[in-house]
């Protein structure tokens, strides 16, 4: 008997340590430090459609003139905080450099009331009105820190890349450019948004083996749960944007050169751009996962790949600022 209970008490040790094994392969990102830098951040709250919402942001020490804006949106089940972790901070050491404000706002209960129509979170299910509450807080920005409206951002990762996309469709006037990881248009019987027509720099980064959001186009699925429905393909997304800029070509097409060897991922890109237009592109990480690329750090390996190749933060200011 003793034998026995020493024999099950050794395979409950191993199976603890399998389970804690996988946790960590599987579902533990890489952790960083903060970084230390200049400036500070803040938080608040405001009200906005009956509720109250919530907000962080990133304040450099050296800002000239009217900062620009960049709304940081997280995705399902995150907040403005997990954002800028699964970033790496890197908005907020751009922001050092180059002056911007990111703002991470949070989604209610956790989500954004993006253009899928079948999503059956709150969000969505009581018809939350994050337009206006985005907009409201780029307001909030120009009261406490003289933010330039002509020049406010949106980028998002999954649902707020969904929610990114939105800002553009509905508010034009009111974004720049927006920026969406791991997200694409939802197909038209799946559309709960009305879109203005009006064109708006877009950048897509998207993987091509993406478990959440099919690359190809399809059924978005999370954990067994279907209920956002289906998306256009990446391709299909970025030519909508393309379209409506005014392009009628297949854009330029090119080849990244290789920086990360060993992490199984490549980049190519299509790109649309002419004077007086606002430009387009959609980024493919081959191999790529539902995942915010970075140089360094990964995401938890059961959302796919983290690419090395390029970090996301700083492609995406690069887009936004007109940079090459």
């Amino acid at each position: 008997m003793k034998k026995l209970l020493k024999t099950l008490a050794a395979l409950m040790v191993l199976v603890l340590a399998s389970v804690l094994l996988a946790w960590r392969w599987y579902l533990h990102p890489d952790t960083m430090d903060p970084p230390r830098l200049a400036g500070q951040m803040e938080s608040g709250s405001l009200e906005h459609d009956g509720l109250v919402r919530t907000w962080r942001a990133y304040i450099p020490a050296m800002r000239e003139g009217p900062p620009p804006l960049v709304l940081v949106l997280h995705g399902s089940g995150g907040d403005g905080q997990r954002m800028l972790h699964g970033t790496r901070y890197g908005f907020n050491i751009l922001a050092e450099q180059y002056g911007f404000i990111p703002v991470y706002p949070d989604g209610f209960e956790q989500h954004w009331n993006d253009c899928r129509a079948g999503a059956d979170y709150s969000a969505n299910a009581r018809n939350v009105d994050d337009v206006g509450f985005l907009q409201a807080l780029v307001r909030e920005m120009r009261i406490r820190h003289g933010i330039d409206p002509s020049r406010v951002y949106a980028a998002g990762m999954s649902n707020g890349g969904q929610m990114a996309y939105r800002m553009g469709l509905e508010a034009p006037a009111s974004v720049a450019g927006i920026a969406a990881i791991a997200a694409n248009l939802p197909v038209q019987d799946n559309m709960d948004c009305a879109p203005s027509g009006e064109p708006v720099a877009t950048l897509i980064i998207n993987g091509t083996e993406d478990p959440v959001n099919p690359y190809g186009g399809g059924v978005v699925e999370i954990v067994g749960n279907t209920s956002r429905g289906k998306v256009l393909s990446a391709g299909k997304t970025a030519r909508y944007w393309a379209e409506i800029a005014g392009y009628t070509g297949e854009g330029v097409r090119r080849v990244w050169p290789g920086k990360a060897a060993d992490d199984g991922t490549s980049v190519e890109s299509t790109e649309w751009s002419a004077a007086g237009r606002p430009s387009v592109a959609l980024i493919t990480v081959v191999g790529g996962g539902h995942t915010i690329p970075h140089t360094a750090y990964r995401l938890p390996r059961i959302l796919g790949r983290t690419s090395h190749e390029f970090d996301a933060a700083t492609v995406i200011w690069d887009f936004f600022s007109g940079g090459k």
